[in-house]
């Protein structure tokens, strides 16, 4: 009989564990849903006046880590589109990380004056549908 009570005991909380739900949508505590995509990791530099590589894709969803090198002086980065805009000390390396949450061909600039040649200094971010 204990047995009997123990295995009925496990069954409930087991199909009481399936059936609940988290809270969802606006005023509920849940953090927000992860990425479903990959995560792409992109070692960049930056240097006068251009990004290396210049052309970076993903597929939508992914997360997009940018491991950006500033080799001369002081440059930045901005995608507006995905909220990012850093400044990149001269010498440094920074972690820019984002979802590519939506599809579509996407321009990024140094946005910060670094020389002449700044307003070429321009790149692409391909996001797949």
């Amino acid at each position: 009989m204990r047995k009997l009570f123990f295995l009925l005991l496990l069954v409930s909380v087991l199909l009481a564990g399936c059936t609940a739900s988290p809270p969802v949508g606006p005023g509920s505590d849940s953090p927000p849903t992860p990425s479903t995509g990959e995560t792409i990791t992109v070692d960049m530099v930056a240097q006068k006046f251009e990004f290396i590589p210049g052309t970076i894709t993903a597929n939508q969803g992914d997360t997009v880590i940018l491991n950006i090198t500033s080799t001369d002086v002081e440059h930045g980065i901005s995608i507006p589109e995905f909220g990012v805009n850093t400044t990149i000390p001269a010498g440094q390396t920074v972690t820019v990380e984002f979802v590519a949450d939506q599809a579509g061909t996407f321009p990024f600039s140094c946005s910060v004056f670094c020389g002449g040649g700044h307003g070429n200094m321009k790149g692409t971010l391909i996001v797949n549908p």
